[in-house]
């Protein structure tokens, strides 16, 4: 009897990175960044239903640097998962499909993210 072993999944040194790959994987990463902002927003929500002191307490996280620099992460993650989600909701539906349509869209999702970013960055600083 002889042992068949199943062959081994590719290393990633070997795929060539696009647009595409690089869209979905930040897709991903946006939304986990956006999980975990979630009880950021809850306290925030609750300071700024609070008393004026909490207020205040919020008020003055966010304009710390590092408040800033959260609001700016958070910001851009939620621009740049609303925009590609746009983008995938299209190609479920059937829209796009073609691979250099795809590799387009990727590219000018990513594109609107760094745009928004810069902006953001400039508006926040």
């Amino acid at each position: 009897m002889t042992i068949k072993h199943a062959p081994l999944s590719p290393r990633l040194s070997i795929y060539r990175w696009s647009s595409g790959m690089l869209a979905s994987i930040a897709h991903r990463a946006s939304g986990v960044v956006l999980v975990l902002f979630v009880p950021i927003y809850l306290w925030l929500l609750h300071a700024m239903t609070g008393s004026p002191q909490d207020f205040n307490a919020a008020v003055g996280l966010l304009h710390t640097p590092l408040g800033r620099l959260g609001l700016w992460l958070a910001s851009v993650a939620l621009v740049y998962h609303f925009c590609n989600g746009i983008r995938f909701l299209c190609l479920d539906g059937g829209w796009g499909e073609s691979p250099a349509t795809m590799r387009a869209t990727a590219s000018l999702v990513i594109g609107i993210a760094g745009f928004s970013a810069l902006v953001l960055g400039v508006l926040l600083w």
